[in-house]
């Protein structure tokens, strides 16, 4: 009869167990997982003694060593890091130890997946009754909206659906800063988090307002794009990041034009999410190949612009919004 596996859960679903296995590649939900791992411990006792092991760092001993039963029997927490480059006297002292874990102490093993150094330890810990394992991967594109409404929910914030979408779309390419950004406005405002509250408070993020100037853009809406330029180099908006992302986006684009097949297929390819490919397409129903290579050459002339081939950067770059947003109108 075969083992039972151990039961997958997110990184907010942790709870104590005698082992545990924090797995993947998104360190911020990671470090999430064990932190709320050991504020339960600590209700639970606080006389919880938390200790620390490098797996790559790893002597012979050292675990059972921390996992062995003191004078007064505390509760114990050994938090071990890099899995991934756990030396081989980890990997042995700990297939013996998930053998027969100690009462009262909790395991949890961090490992990242990028190798597979210590699959036959994840495999163990796998099958081992009353273990858990914390799936701790990239969020993808439509895991953060829910993401952004429980970090809200936690910090007892209300906002509007446009609000959180905002908040995803500034700060989408990492999870900690949207984190940390959904903490700041909610910490720093009152009432109600809109749309508008949080255009506003992250007015001078670049990244934000200049993928907004490209949407505008390629949606060829002029006056949209030229308004929201204004309000970038108002807020201090330095015009080289500005280029760049019209260079990313448009880059993008040329990629797309070429692809093949399905929008599965052809994002595998690519190495790009499906909705981003389904979304380039979209954009490319504006655009014949020429006048995407007018686009290109015209971003190509504005990136010298900025960094000094002409001497207003602002000026470059408005040129370029006119150039590219009428093009795309047309």
């Amino acid at each position: 009869m075969a083992a039972a596996s151990t039961p997958k859960i997110s990184w907010e679903q942790i709870s104590p167990a005698p082992v545990v296995l924090v797995f993947g590649k998104e360190s911020f939900l990671a470090d999430r997982a064990i932190q709320r791992l050991r504020g339960l411990l600590l209700l639970e006792d606080p006389e919880l003694e938390v200790n620390d092991l490098d797996a790559g760092q790893y002597s012979d001993g050292a675990l059972e060593l921390l996992a062995s039963p003191s004078l007064f029997d505390e509760p114990r927490l050994i938090r071990v890091s890099n899995g991934v480059k756990a030396t081989d006297a980890f990997i042995e002292d700990a297939l013996r130890y998930i053998a027969a874990p100690v009462d009262g102490t909790t395991l949890v093993i961090r490992h990242d997946g990028s190798t597979v150094r210590g699959k036959k330890l994840l495999d163990a810990v796998r099958r081992t009754p009353g273990a858990l394992e914390v799936v701790c991967q990239p969020l993808g594109r439509g895991d953060m909206i829910p993401f952004a409404r429980n970090e809200l929910r936690l910090l007892e914030r209300d906002a509007t659906p446009g609000a959180i979408a905002a908040l995803v779309d500034a700060f989408a390419s990492d999870i900690a800063e949207l984190a940390s950004a959904i903490r700041q406005v909610a910490l720093d405002t009152e009432g109600q988090i809109t749309e508008q509250t949080v255009r506003t408070y992250y007015a001078g993020r670049v990244e934000t307002t200049a993928f907004a100037v490209v949407d505008a853009v390629i949606a060829g809406d002029v006056a949209r794009a030229l308004v929201t330029l204004r309000q970038a180099v108002a807020t201090g908006a330095d015009p080289v990041p500005m280029v760049a992302a019209f260079a990313m986006r448009f880059r993008q684009l040329a990629k797309v034009s070429g692809a093949q097949g399905g929008d599965g297929q052809a994002a595998r390819s690519l190495g790009m999410q499906e909705w981003q490919l389904r979304n380039a397409r979209r954009d490319l129903r504006g655009y014949t190949d020429a006048s995407l290579c007018d686009a290109i050459e015209a971003i190509a002339v504005a990136d010298a612009a900025v960094k000094g081939a002409e001497r207003s950067a602002g000026h470059a770059v408005e040129r370029l919004v006119r150039q590219l947003a009428a093009r795309t109108a047309a």
